[in-house]
This record gives C-alpha cells, sequence and structure tokens, in this order.
C-alpha cells in the first residue's frame, strides 16, 4: 500500500511519519517537496500533479493554515489552504479510488453551552479559520471520495510551537502568569491523534462503512488555566525548578485578552462514535501531557 503524508514536518505530521509507516510505503512531503513533488497546499495545480504522479492508495493531509489571529487578514490565503487544497485533494482521491484523511478543529462549533459538541451539531464558526476549515470538510463530504475526517481540539506536540511548550518555558521564567479560565476542552497530543489514524485507517479500508466524520480528542476536560496549572504542578513533582508555581497562575477571563480571532468557549467534543466505530478507549489528557512533557524536558527531569 501506498501512502502519500502531506506536511509531514508540524506536529501531527511528524508524529504519522511514525504512525504510518507500518502500513505500508509513505511518502512524506512537506511544503518545499521533493524533486518534482509538490507538497505545498497553496499550488493546487502542483498538488494535482504529485497525486497523479504517485497514484497512492491513502492520501493523509496533516498540512493546513492554523494562525487563527492573522487569518483574520489573510483570509484569501487562509481559504486556499484549508479549502480550495482539501477540494483538490478530494477529486484527485475520488478519481484514483484513494482513501483521504482529513483533519479539522473544534473551532467549526461557535462555543455556546457546556455540552461536548457531537458530529451531527450544527456548526457556527466565530473566525476565519473556523469558516475556512468548515469549508475544507463541506468540499471533501461534497466530492463523493473515500475519506476520514477527524475534528480535534487544542493540539500540542514535543514538537514546534504549542501551548504545552510556552507554559513549560513560561512557568520556570516567570513568577506570575495569566491564564484563561473559561474556555473549555480537552488538550489533544499529536502522538495520539496519530495512532487513532493509523487505527482508522486499517479498518476503514477493510470496511467502507466506517468512512465519514469524527471527533478526536482524549477523555476529560480542562479550560487553559487548568491545562496550565497542571503543567506546572508537574513541573513541581519533577523537581525542576520553576517561578510561577501554580497558585501564581491567575484566572482570567476571555474578554480579558482580547484577541483579532474570537475564540469559542465550548470546546468540548463528544467523542463516542469514534470509540464505539473503531472499538478505542481515549485516555484522559493527562496521561498525554505527563508523556509529552517528560520526552520534552527528559533532560531536566534526569537532573
Amino acid at each position: 500500500m501506498k501512502l502519500l503524508l502531506l506536511g509531514k514536518n508540524g506536529q501531527v505530521g511528524w508524529e504519522l511519519q511514525r504512525a504510518l509507516e507500518p502500513l505500508g510505503d509513505v511518502v512524506a512531503l512537506d511544503r518545499h517537496g521533493q524533486n518534482s513533488l509538490i507538497g505545498d497546499l497553496a499550488d493546487l495545480d502542483g498538488l494535482r500533479a504529485t497525486v497523479r504522479e504517485l497514484n497512492p492508495d491513502v492520501i493523509v493531509n496533516a498540512a493546513a493554515y492554523t494562525a487563527v489571529d492573522r487569518a483574520e487578514e489573510e483570509h484569501e490565503l487562509t481559504t486556499l489552504i484549508n479549502a480550495e487544497a482539501p477540494a483538490v485533494l478530494a477529486e484527485e482521491a475520488r478519481g484514483l479510488g484513494a482513501l483521504l484523511v482529513h483533519y479539522s478543529t473544534d473551532y467549526v462549533f461557535d462555543g455556546s453551552g457546556d455540552e461536548p459538541w457531537k458530529e451531527s451539531d450544527t456548526p457556527g464558526p466565530v473566525n476565519h479559520y473556523g469558516v475556512s476549515k468548515l469549508a475544507g470538510e463541506r468540499r471533501i463530504q461534497a466530492s463523493g471520495c473515500r475519506h476520514l475526517i477527524f475534528r480535534t481540539s487544542w493540539v500540542y506536540a514535543a514538537r514546534g510551537g504549542n501551548f504545552l511548550a510556552t507554559m513549560a518555558r513560561l512557568i520556570r521564567e516567570r513568577d506570575a502568569l495569566q491564564v484563561i479560565d473559561d474556555q473549555i476542552g480537552a488538550p489533544t497530543g499529536a502522538e495520539l491523534i496519530a495512532d487513532v489514524t493509523g487505527h482508522a485507517i486499517v479498518q476503514a479500508l477493510g470496511d467502507a462503512s466506517k468512512e465519514g466524520l469524527y471527533h478526536l480528542a482524549p477523555a476529560g476536560e480542562a479550560s487553559w488555566n487548568g491545562f496550565a496549572t497542571f503543567i506546572a504542578k508537574w513541573l513541581q513533582v519533577q523537581g525542576i525548578a520553576i517561578q510561577a508555581t501554580p497558585e501564581c497562575i491567575a484566572p482570567i477571563c476571555t474578554t480579558e485578552w482580547p484577541t483579532p480571532a474570537q475564540r469559542p468557549l465550548n470546546s468540548r467534543l463528544d467523542t463516542t462514535m469514534l470509540k464505539r466505530t473503531f472499538g478505542l478507549v481515549m485516555p484522559h489528557w493527562q496521561n498525554g501531557v505527563e508523556r509529552t512533557l517528560a520526552e520534552c524536558l527528559g533532560a531536566d527531569t534526569q537532573a
């Protein structure tokens, strides 16, 4: 089996290189491409040519425009990468009979209420990033191609810039922090996303009824403040010197930290369908955070 992976150097893409390898021959590309192969989602003609040249059985698109605030100004580029490129991949996948795997976001919802969002709930994005990701979902679904779409939330990894890495650094550098406490979701590790993806691909290839849209997140929930506090407590237990103790991480409201793009307050995702369809048990979010912190700060924890 041949698999084409786009976005290989992103947080999820990096983990996917590992998770997909046992499934077959993986051709992994970043935006700079490789020889005649194009991995830049802004180059639609190049993407088409690449898919046709490789003729993959599975296309995994882990690339996206993810700068949420900048997306408010760069509408055209955001839409090109998050909606038009997935549509091209879907069209090519349909022509080949390939399975397209794509990632979306909790930001397709408006963040109202306090119940976890189900796949059947009506989307209502509150920022352009969410609008573009929803458009990408719908273009894939409308194409008629075989697909798996995973909506996930609050992604972090041992690699790259993310909330976990930023907090782990700031907690050791600053005496006090203010972190938003009224946005609720589940911190989701790139490693978990990649492992679930590999598992789901195998099952979906053997049973087309398992194709479709799923919510992918660990068990449990937290605010950003709770996430940061957990990191501080873990660092303390490991004996790592910190400046901002858990008591010094003050909770603030979203309105106290204005950003160009509005964020949803409720980012909870109901993963019942994912667990039932693929026979999965989702670990608690704290388990993944502890593992990633240990990976990031291994040298410190052994000192």
